[in-house]
């Protein structure tokens, strides 16, 4: 089972440490490019991953219902952060976290579709100091967008969140990544996919129960403090509901028009 190592995925797993079901599992932690990459590879079973990559592998994937990481509007940590007015990005570079997969392609909807540039794009590690030298704006996600979103501002930055964009630009929930399972371990294994599923869904629930107990023990090895840490974990939305997925059909089918991902995807759940 794979881990995202950044903040926003903590309430998912915090429960599973408090129970101990971790014990059962062998976890992977990772950035979140490679966890997709070990997950369409099958050398993870289930696991989070980036809602593109998902569509781009639907065909040997099952979501695992009610568990994504998203928002209804802002989402803080992940945003387009821009030295320069963002209709003078046309043909100037834009620096791409290296990490993300369906926040820069939102990114690079958004800028063509509603602002109408064509930045020149590339790929770098997702450092803010260093991507600013080398372009005049990044796209990050993740702990070092959360950072972004408090920091950048006092430098006279701009920052966009761009689950905030998707909002305002279709009215609708913006999903980052959901949980799947690979089609041939659910179809062998269905009753661990549902035991974990539901150890999931319980530790999710448990840990938005107690929020301010997760932001004061995150706190303690994070840079942030407890109080901002927990009007993040309530900022997320980590549900998979109607509404959710009127926003991930939305999202695919604006993919699909790109040439993104292969063709707009109905979402198809593991049997819980």
């Amino acid at each position: 089972m794979g881990h995202i190592q950044f903040l926003n995925c903590l309430p998912i797993y915090w429960g599973l440490v408090r129970s101990g079901a971790l014990l059962d599992v062998e976890l992977t932690k990772d950035t979140p490019d490679r966890l997709n990459d070990m997950l369409v590879a099958g050398e993870l079973d289930i696991g989070p991953i980036s809602l593109v990559e998902y569509l781009r592998n639907a065909d040997d994937l099952l979501l695992l219902p009610d568990l994504a990481v998203g928002s209804d509007g802002p989402v803080l940590s992940v945003n387009l952060v821009s030295q320069v007015p963002l209709a003078d990005l046309e043909g100037r570079r834009v620096a791409l976290g290296s990490t993300s997969r369906t926040s820069v392609l939102l990114a690079r909807m958004w800028l063509a579709e509603v602002h109408g540039v064509a930045p020149d794009y590339f790929a770098c590690p997702p450092d803010l100091t260093t991507m600013l030298l080398e372009a005049d704006a990044a796209v990050l996600i993740g702990d070092a967008a959360l950072r972004a979103t408090y920091d950048a501002p006092r430098h006279g930055l701009d920052v966009y969140d761009l689950g905030q964009v998707w909002r305002q630009w279709t009215g609708l929930p913006m999903v980052f990544a959901v949980w799947a399972v690979r089609r041939d371990y659910a179809e062998a294994n269905p009753g661990l996919v549902k035991d974990v599923h539901n150890a999931f869904v319980r530790s999710r629930d448990d840990a938005l129960a107690h929020v301010e107990e997760v932001a004061a023990q995150a706190a303690r090895w994070e840079v942030f403090d407890a109080a901002t840490l927990a009007t993040y974990f309530r900022t997320l939305d980590f549900s998979l509901g109607p509404r959710q997925l009127d926003g991930l059909v939305e999202f695919a089918r604006r993919c699909a028009a790109t040439g993104a991902v292969p063709a707009a995807v109905t979402p198809a759940f593991a049997a819980i």
